[in-house]
């Protein structure tokens, strides 16, 4: 395949998955031969089977392949994050470690890139999972396509493929890697999207449970928050406000006006409690979305913040490779 791109960073997460390892290196190898300088990060994310000693083994064997390891799980989100900063490459491209991401598709992402694109996405439209899964994910993907306003159908394939500006952009931690593309939207990168082959799992079994999708649209409100509504929460905070005291007002009144037309008491009545319950709720939000305003305003006034603690111990690089820092300076 013919490509304008110089070097490509492939950037794999790994947790627990030591059957795996050994094929997807020699897919990887294979599907990779034909393209620029490369390098292969794998992140261990603090494995407790035998992948530390697998990925040891392969960085030793291979001057093409970063390995590093985390003295505990921190998740999926400070794994790519590490391997973003760790990247040499002029574009950088993901995948997940479990063999259901097809190393084959990753010459189609780097052609579809150089369409004009920033960061473009898989679409396992043919997803090789259980029925569950299949179905929850694509409610995760209608809700997140439309809340966000991008209008991608898959956004939490790891399958990815980034050029350095962007990922230098991104701030992942928790687990906002389920929110790449939108991030990047919104920070104005041009997002795209093609179908590729998705695989059924060979070895082990899927590292998240049903919490999992609970947690994707907690995370989904959190994207919103530092991203869309950041510099504005009195727009997020207010809406819901004015619509609660709105109702709580409306309800009040049709309570007035019953007791004005002589149908009795309304001081029993639940509806009554309702109605201020709501109103006292309304000017909750909208006071709490104020406060936002003034501490926003505050921070622009005063812009000189203390630096963020690392919460992360130090990962340990087992093997760095140094065949694209050489080519690249």
């Amino acid at each position: 395949m013919k490509t304008t791109v110089k070097s490509i960073s492939i950037v794999i997460p790994v947790y627990n998955e030591e059957d795996s390892l050994r094929e997807l290196w020699k897919e990887l190898s294979a599907a990779l031969k034909n393209l620029p300088l490369y390098e292969v990060i794998f992140i261990n994310d603090g494995s407790t089977d035998h992948s530390s000693s697998i990925l040891t083994e392969l960085a030793q064997e291979n001057p093409k392949v970063v390995c590093i390891a985390f003295r505990k799980n921190f998740g999926k989100s400070e794994a790519l994050s590490t391997g973003f900063r760790t990247a040499a490459g002029e574009v950088v491209v993901t995948l997940d470690a479990d063999l259901q991401d097809d190393p084959q598709e990753i010459p189609r992402l780097l052609q579809k890139l150089e369409e004009g694109y920033d960061l473009v996405s898989a679409w396992r439209e043919k997803r090789r999972d259980p029925f569950l899964k299949k179905h929850t994910s694509k409610l995760f993907n209608c809700t997140t396509a439309l809340v966000t306003g991008l209008p991608l159908h898959d956004f939490n394939c790891c399958l990815k493929c980034y050029r350095r500006d962007v990922v230098k952009e991104l701030k992942l931690y928790g687990q906002l890697h389920r929110f790449i593309p939108a991030l990047a939207y919104w920070k104005g990168f041009r997002v795209g999207e093609i179908k590729v082959n998705h695989r059924e799992r060979r070895h082990g079994k899927t590292k998240y449970g049903p919490a999992r999708y609970l947690e994707g649209f907690l995370d989904l409100l959190t994207v919103l928050l530092v991203t869309k509504y950041l510099k504005r929460p009195l727009h997020f905070l207010g809406r819901p406000g004015l619509v609660s005291g709105a109702i709580g007002f409306l309800i009040c009144v049709y309570l007035t006006v019953l007791w004005f037309t002589g149908h009795g008491p309304i001081g029993n009545r639940p509806l009554l409690f309702l109605g201020i319950l709501l109103i006292l709720s309304g000017i909750q939000f909208f006071c709490v979305g104020l406060l936002g305003e003034l501490i926003v305003h505050a921070s622009h006034e005063n812009p000189l913040s203390p630096e963020r603690s690392c919460e992360m111990d130090a990962p340990v690089v087992i093997n760095q490779s140094e065949v694209l820092d050489t080519e690249i300076t």
